[in-house]
């Protein structure tokens, strides 16, 4: 966001001392930010009745985001608009999960075309392959990989809401920050979310910043409702709520995020202040695909991200497996998946997976099978493909051959991912937004950077560099296509989706979850809940979750009967019960309006004007 001299200060004053928008700004709507009450959020795992408004519909994974959008849809901003109001005020409540230290992929529809916004981060330009190895050539072990100045990718989250901002937005960009800056300055009660994360968390504490921020003096989390204050972050959104993305590019606070990654006490990194300036955010071309559904007749347009996201691709490829076996006109037993339905799904699974870790990098970088990514979703190979599924489990799959391309590249290992948190919004127009965002695992690369001037807050940085492969290259030496380079962005599972009527052209869903590589599993129940099931969104969601990353089927603890269990050991699969804490919001299409589902394993909430 470019301004003259002058607006800049008219507009920091108005920010800073009554919040009332300056005559200066780009945009002329006005937009004033009431603080919300803050009741104690509940602990665990709450039923979500689901959320029925008209006119407009924010979802988000913290209330205060989420009310922070609402106002701002209120007050007659876009989808955008709500979207950025919900990122400043999740850096701040959410900050565990994502923030103006992380990138994010934004989908954006208008009533005619479906854009895709990457902000993903980016690798140094000093960046090798040899990255994460340590002094004899092997793969570091990856927590060490993660809490170092090593994993930090070039941010673009900002980036990329300043690039929708300008095409998009109807408020003033300053305006956006007014929320999380009023927030950040006047207290926000600890969530039992960030709590439970605090808890759990084990690296945090070295870093001086974010142990005097985020612990007391006896080293112990704040406690669930405790005010916390963070000034410093307040400070950083002020400046760019006059500089824009340049905040984080040029600066204080610019060098201390490079002095941060660069003086890092056992891994440094190489960032610099020249990739900083040099991150771009890329348009790229939405990667949209037909499904249609077996059990209703309807066809639907999907659509999501392309490489460097895994996501869509892998949900394209099961779906359209599952249309080539039984498994497309299965309906629910008794309310949940049955054994067999669940067979099949995660064999498709297996399948995608094999080919998503043999073929998926930037593609900047990395060619696509035949030239064109939609080869791995062609009618013919995916039939293919589920020829490959019979009655027992085959455990581990291999990657196939779309468009009959011999790869140049190796499979990659295995390697854990974590994180983010989504966004999806429909405003006042029917503008919608799927908003993925992310600084990959639980408090990103656990380093806190603020504008130096103080130690109380800032935000957090990414470890989104250990997304990619440790390992370059195979035994045999062949290159992984998802290894460590130059200006290169890591895979993601990141699966922002809208989903549309074929027939007509008219937007059906807005959706999209957190959870590393199980996001593509969380969405793809989403899809399969609502699309084949003929759930609601808060009834999709509710559902259990379920997944196979290529290994054992994984189950979220207690919720299947022992009897779908046996039967799945029964066709050969090793079932494992886990947490899967999937935090997935969407927003449907009714005849009267909208209707929103929050996951009831996270804190959010779904609003807009009642019914």
């Amino acid at each position: 966001m470019q301004f003259s001299k002058s607006c800049s200060k008219m507009m920091l004053a108005a920010v800073v001392l009554t919040g009332v928008l300056s005559a200066c700004a780009l945009k002329q709507n006005t937009f004033n930010y009431a603080t919300p009450d803050q009741p104690n959020d509940p602990v665990g795992f709450q039923e979500k009745p689901g959320w029925a408004t008209q006119g407009f519909a924010v979802a988000a994974a913290n209330p205060l985001a989420t009310d922070a959008g609402y106002q701002v849809l209120k007050a007659g901003g876009s989808a955008i608009d709500a979207a950025i109001a919900v990122q400043m005020v999740l850096t701040l409540v959410e900050p565990q999960s994502s923030g103006i230290g992380g990138g994010a992929f934004i989908l954006h529809h208008d009533g005619k075309k479906v854009e895709a916004y990457d902000g993903r981060e980016a690798a140094p330009a000093a960046a090798t392959d040899k990255l994460f190895l340590d002094a004899q050539g092997k793969p570091l072990p990856f927590i060490e990989g993660v809490v170092s100045g090593l994993s930090v990718g070039v941010p673009g989250t900002l980036s990329v809401l300043e690039a929708a901002h300008k095409e998009h937005g109807r408020l003033p960009w300053a305006a956006l920050m007014q929320p999380a800056i009023q927030l950040a300055e006047q207290g926000f009660k600890l969530s039992p979310h960030l709590h439970r994360a605090l808890l759990a968390e084990n690296f945090l504490m070295n870093d001086p910043v974010a142990a005097s921020y985020f612990y007391d003096a006896q080293r112990k989390p704040h406690p669930v409702g405790y005010i916390l204050k963070n000034p410093e972050l307040a400070a950083v959104l002020r400046d760019i709520a006059v500089r824009g993305s340049q905040a984080l590019k040029q600066g204080p606070v610019a060098d201390a995020l490079v002095q941060k990654v660069r003086q890092h006490p056992t891994r440094p990194g190489s960032m610099t202040l020249h990739d900083l300036a040099n991150y771009k955010v890329k348009k790229r071309v939405p990667l949209c695909f037909d499904h249609a559904v077996q059990t209703t007749g309807k066809t639907y347009q999907l659509c999501g991200f392309p490489p460097p996201s895994s996501g869509t691709l892998a949900i394209g490829q099961m779906l359209g497996i599952l249309n080539n076996t039984p498994a497309g006109k299965m309906p629910l037993e008794q309310g949940l998946p049955s054994a067999e339905w669940l067979h099949f799904y995660t064999e498709a699974a297996r399948l995608a997976f094999a080919d998503r870790g043999q073929f998926v990098g930037d593609p900047d970088f990395v060619n696509a099978p035949g030239g064109d990514w939609k080869t791995m979703l062609h009618p013919t190979y995916l039939k293919q493909r589920s020829s490959l599924i019979g009655s027992q489990s085959m455990k581990v799959a291999q990657p196939g051959h779309p468009a009959a391309a011999k790869s140049a590249y190796a499979p990659m290992p295995a390697q854990e991912e974590y994180g983010t948190s989504h966004i999806s919004v429909i405003d006042k127009e029917g503008n919608a937004v799927a908003m993925t965002t992310t600084i990959e695992a639980v408090f990103g690369a656990r380093l806190m950077v603020n504008s130096g001037q103080g130690r109380h807050g800032g935000f957090l940085l990414n470890n989104e560099l250990t997304d990619f492969s440790f390992a370059p290259t195979d035994a045999q030496g062949l290159p992984i296509a998802n290894r460590v380079e130059g200006g290169k962005r890591p895979r993601s599972s990141m699966s922002p989706t809208l989903v549309f009527e074929k027939d007509s052209g008219k937007l059906k869903m807005t959706g999209g979850s957190p959870g590393g590589a199980v996001i593509i599993h969380y969405t793809g129940k989403l899809l399969v809940g609502t699309l084949q099931w003929g759930l609601n969104t808060q009834q999709a969601i509710n559902l259990p979750n379920f997944s196979s990353l290529n290994g054992p089927t994984i189950l979220e603890e207690k919720l299947f009967p022992k009897s779908t269990i046996k039967a799945l050991q029964a066709k050969g699969h090793e079932v494992r019960e886990t947490p899967l804490p999937s935090g997935l919001q969407a927003i449907e299409v009714t005849p009267t309006g909208f209707f929103g589902g929050a996951d009831p394993r996270r804190e959010g909430v779904v609003m807009g004007p009642q019914r």
